[in-house]
């Protein structure tokens, strides 16, 4: 996608009306991240002035993390992503004040043209219950990050990772002849085993681990972690996912194949998946 080209923005001009009324919050960043324009509905939804969000001037307890409670990448970064990529990310964040939350957001981060200048145009609204939806962010029988979403998680777990010298481990769970098990159960008792699968790893992994269904019949899991390896972490969805359930009138034992991959945040997205994936395939 080519980056969109837009008007240089100053005080006084058609830009600062403009984004004066829209309904969204606006923010203009440069290259590294910096803010250099933006409206008050912006400020507000962050919970700053609109001085501070101009001059960068953040209070000591003011904070955004991801919905997931882990501190977001340096806008740098993020700035990075996007023009490397030269297409659209939307990220969910939660402004804090002494780690309470106060707002949660959808940021979203396009890549724009501004005399010449790769500049990134960001979007502010608050969530709703419609929004993840809409995004097609979630998926919408499960209720999980779908693999858009898990992607972004990743990416910004390998960040993470990278920039404060720990570990992240992406583990992809399969249930194995589910085609099968559609026939002898139904479509309708399939959905249920997804459905219940989601909601034990949900409620069995960490707060702050992302559990995405990656496929069909395959669910992702996105840890970080000081050390070590993913061997633990793949061991505890396997054993979550393994569990017997009632399907039906009849108690059901998933057969899984799980693979998992650990990255010190040098290796790209695409190659933790590949090699995931590979992994999974050989199962």
């Amino acid at each position: 996608m080519s980056a969109v080209d837009i008007a240089a923005p100053s005080t006084g001009t058609i830009w600062d009306r403009f984004v004066a009324d829209l309904p969204v919050g606006v923010l203009l960043e440069n290259e590294r991240g910096e803010v250099i324009a933006a409206n008050d509905r912006a400020a507000r939804l962050l919970g700053l002035s609109y001085h501070d969000l101009i001059t960068a001037r953040r209070p000591p307890e003011w904070e955004l993390l991801d919905d997931s409670g882990a501190p977001l990448p340096h806008p740098a970064q993020i700035a990075d992503q996007v023009l490397r990529i030269g297409a659209p990310l939307t990220i969910p964040v939660v402004v804090t004040r002494n780690r309470v939350p106060l707002t949660r957001l959808w940021a979203e981060h396009h890549p724009v043209q501004s005399l010449s200048q790769q500049r990134i145009l960001v979007l502010l609204q608050p969530v709703d219950t419609d929004v993840p939806h809409s995004r097609g962010l979630l998926d919408p029988l499960t209720g999980l990050p779908n693999r858009a979403l898990l992607l972004d998680r990743l990416e910004q777990a390998l960040t993470r990772a990278r920039t404060l010298g720990t570990l992240a481990t992406l583990v992809l769970v399969d249930i194995r002849r589910m085609a099968a098990v559609n026939i002898e159960h139904g479509f309708a008792q399939g959905d249920q085993l997804l459905v219940t699968l989601a909601e034990r790893l949900r409620q069995g992994m960490r707060a702050d681990h992302t559990v995405a269904r990656y496929s069909g019949d395959t669910f992702a899991v996105v840890a970080e972690h000081p050390g070590g390896t993913g061997q633990a972490i793949a061991d505890r969805v396997e054993e979550i996912a393994g569990r017997p359930l009632r399907l039906g009138r009849r108690w059901f034992r998933p057969a899984l194949r799980t693979a998992w991959c650990t990255s010190d945040g040098q290796a790209s997205v695409m190659s933790v998946l590949t090699k995931a994936e590979e992994q999974l395939a050989r199962c």
